[in-house]
């Protein structure tokens, strides 16, 4: 397929690689989504335990603990810490209103 490419107007190549380069982010958004999905499975089971049990809704200590660990990997991955964990904290708030929604009825 490379070899192709170079037969190809310049313009033309730009488009093929700006047309792979968007494909793998369309796959890898794919991915993030359903990865999503699974957490929130997962965390709906814990905010039903958690009602059932009366268990608040939320655990600070939990989420500095993986804000911390989160943080690290994004170091680790060289991906900005700052935008790692507002990421999650999106997700973790998120995850709260649901749980406090389960603990209301």
């Amino acid at each position: 397929m490379r070899q192709k490419a170079r037969h190809l107007e310049p313009e033309a190549q730009v488009d093929e690689t700006l047309q792979r380069y968007r494909e793998s982010i369309d796959n890898i958004d794919a991915a993030l989504v359903f990865m999503l999905a699974e957490r929130f499975k997962v965390t709906q089971a814990v905010g039903e335990h958690k009602a059932t049990h009366d268990l608040p809704p939320a655990d600070p200590g939990r989420e500095d603990r993986q804000i911390a660990r989160l943080r690290q990997l994004a170091l680790d991955a060289k991906l900005d810490p700052d935008f790692t964990e507002k990421f999650l904290r999106f997700i973790i708030d998120e995850v709260i209103r649901h749980h406090e929604q389960l603990r209301e009825g």
